[in-house]
């Protein structure tokens, strides 16, 4: 059995940060999204890419 898991190269977060605050962003593994606790945002991470459209980015509670 082969595993399908895409892993996110965490080297990539140095480079990114939110569209909307301008800040750093924290890798949630569990959740597969960067967060930007200055934004109240989350943003999806699909097979293995950062999704960094405010429109996708998910509203933390």
């Amino acid at each position: 059995m082969t595993d399908t898991t895409v892993v996110f190269d965490r080297r990539m977060l140095e480079a990114l940060i939110c569209p909307r605050s301008q800040q750093t962003l924290r890798y949630d593994a569990e959740k597969q999204e960067l967060v930007s606790p200055t934004a109240n945002l989350a943003y999806p991470i699909r097979n293995g890419i950062p999704v960094m459209l405010i429109d996708e980015a998910r509203i933390l509670d």
